[in-house]
């Protein structure tokens, strides 16, 4: 590798680390550089994944003080999670991407125009408590069921499967976005934990560069974790409801106009 693409590598997933730690989209950073440089698509999706995954770590060190309070959701989301993430990884080693290419820009402004709307939707989703966030039993098992599906397009491809996260647990009661950011890492450390698993094992993996840009993104999630708590939440909402949109945006012409 030469010293410029030890540096785009770096930039790329440390701005992808701070992009994860608020909202998602990290992977739309580094996938398009990683591709740059002649990474095959696969190879890179997969050290992309891997790269990101071990970098969350500072990310959920960021959020720590959070975490104590939504460990009672962990055990809803977490078996799906896996499950999910296993099956979306197994998918990317066997179908192509055209497919789910399509369908991610309507999935993310779907996710965007729910979590920018998600105080209307409440009442459809069924919220009995907002403060201690007790949603019905049919709001509960749709936000679980909702994880799944975020969780197996988290193991294919990932982009933007924080948004969707995001979007998910306001619905169903969470009003604190810090709280909801710790949870989101969380979860989604383990979809990209069980498919860069499978990445690994499937022999996908370009270890130079995925080393590269773990350090990188190491220190974008810490940075982007510890000061978007010091932003007041209203802010951060703003900021998230910009990242879900700019990354529809980008998504949609990609797809549908960039060819």
């Amino acid at each position: 590798m030469t010293l410029v693409e030890i540096l785009a590598l770096t930039a790329a997933s440390a701005i992808a680390g701070v992009m994860n730690s608020v909202a998602g989209g990290g992977t739309l950073v580094t996938f398009p550089v990683l591709l740059l440089f002649g990474t095959p698509p696969v190879v890179a999706n997969a050290t992309s994944t891997l790269a990101l995954v071990l970098g969350m770590g500072g990310s959920i060190y960021g959020y720590r003080k959070h975490l104590a309070i939504v460990r009672p959701w962990l055990w809803r989301f977490v078996p799906v999670s896996m499950l999910g993430g296993l099956l979306g990884s197994v998918l990317l080693t066997h179908t192509k991407n055209e497919v789910f290419a399509r369908m991610v820009p309507f999935l993310l402004l779907f996710a965007s125009v729910l979590f920018f709307a998600q105080g209307a939707f409440r009442k459809f989703a069924g919220v009995e408590n907002r403060e201690t966030c007790v949603p019905k039993h049919h709001a509960l098992w749709g936000a679980i069921a909702f994880q799944f599906a975020v969780a197996i397009y988290g193991g294919y491809f990932g982009a933007g499967i924080g948004i969707l996260m995001l979007a998910s647990l306001g619905l169903i009661g969470f009003s604190d976005i810090h709280q909801m950011n710790g949870l989101k890492t969380v979860l989604a450390s383990l979809i990209n934990i069980v498919a860069a698993t499978w990445f690994v094992l499937s022999g996908l993996i370009h270890w130079p560069k995925a080393m590269i840009m773990t350090a990188g993104a190491l220190a974008g999630y810490y940075a982007g974790a510890h000061f978007a708590q010091r932003i007041p939440q209203k802010a951060v909402r703003g900021i998230i409801t910009g990242i879900g949109f700019g990354i529809s945006a980008v998504m949609f012409y990609k797809e549908f106009f960039g060819k």
